[in-house]
């Protein structure tokens, strides 16, 4: 049960980087033509705040919708060659101890990026967009869930790592292991 739970979110994450993640690089490359479109061609701006659309929306979410998935597939950068260079034992025993720090800070993360989305809800916050503003504080509600997301792909792979430690089998996590 625990493992479709895992496989489930897995589906969960590549639909966010792939499906979400790749919308937002296609809004971004439309909105950027027709934009450049509109300056140099029409001489007008067609598509007032594109840039705060793209810097504040859309690229910050194309980001972190990216990031469990690259965590997930082993892309997101992590302390390995330590582990790799070690005994097989005592590198499991080094990757435990890394993965239970890097759990601790993006713990302390997502508490923080989590009141400060709260926080934005609560207040309301915007953008102004041309004459106009524009809601903020849903774009700033997917960041905490992306990291809780990591959280999770870290757990995993503490108890992975730790089964292989406890059964005194030197051999090294896969993912076809895992799973």
């Amino acid at each position: 049960m625990l493992r479709q739970f895992y496989q489930a979110l897995g589906k969960l994450e590549w639909g966010l980087a792939s499906i979400g993640a790749g919308l937002c690089l296609f809004a971004i490359m439309m909105i950027t033509v027709i934009s450049v479109f509109g300056r140099y061609v029409l001489l007008t701006d067609l598509i007032p705040g594109s840039f705060n659309i793209i810097e504040r929306m859309l690229f910050p979410m194309m980001v972190f919708w990216a990031l469990p998935l690259a965590h997930r597939d082993g892309v997101f950068p992590r302390l390995e060659i330590l582990p790799n260079i070690l005994p097989k034992r005592l590198g499991n025993a080094v990757a435990i101890l890394a993965l239970t720090v890097e759990l601790a800070i993006f713990v302390y993360l997502t508490w923080r990026l989590s009141l400060f989305s709260l926080a934005g809800f609560e207040s309301g916050r915007t953008m102004q967009l041309g004459s106009g503003y524009f809601p903020v504080w849903p774009f700033m509600m997917m960041v905490p869930v992306a990291f809780g997301l990591m959280l999770i792909e870290m757990v995993w792979q503490i108890g992975g790592h730790i089964r292989y430690f406890a059964s005194r089998r030197p051999a090294e996590i896969t993912r076809q292991e895992m799973f």
